[in-house]
């Protein structure tokens, strides 16, 4: 598999951007409801995206989309909105030093989630490395 198709370019990719989203979070609810600020961040990311669809060519009919799909897409989408919300909260209230590690806590927690509900296989660098991770964030908060 080349590397621009690999997952790993993507996931590093993923978390270049929230740490810029961190970064440029905490900047942005300066003076304003972080709520109206997520709302805003929402907007913008409907119209990259929607750059990116058409782009691209792949935008597709959503009645040809199995209710599935509607289904998880739907409840993702409401997951997504409502840790936006907790997270320029918190970055509103607190350092970014601190938040966005906590909010990282979403990496073991996923892995839990995956283990018990995608029969994922556990494997030991699996579990040291989720251990780290919430050992990490609960170092950074009591600090």
């Amino acid at each position: 598999m080349q590397l621009r198709e690999s997952w790993l370019l993507f996931a590093l990719g993923s978390a270049l951007f929230a740490a810029l989203t961190a970064l440029f979070g905490k900047l942005g609810v300066v003076g304003i409801n972080s709520n109206l600020a997520t709302f805003i961040r929402t907007i913008v990311i409907m119209i990259v995206t929607a750059g990116i669809l058409s782009l691209r060519q792949e935008w597709a009919k959503p009645t040809g989309l199995p209710w599935h799909s509607w289904l998880f897409l739907v409840l993702s989408g409401i997951a997504t909105g409502l840790s936006w919300l907790c997270y320029y909260r918190a970055l509103q209230l607190g350092p970014v030093s601190k938040v966005a590690p906590i909010d990282k806590l979403s990496v073991a927690i996923a892995i839990v989630l995956a283990l018990l509900f995608l029969g994922e296989k556990p494997s030991l660098p699996l579990l040291i490395g989720g251990g780290l991770i919430v050992t990490g964030a609960v170092v950074i908060a009591l600090s």
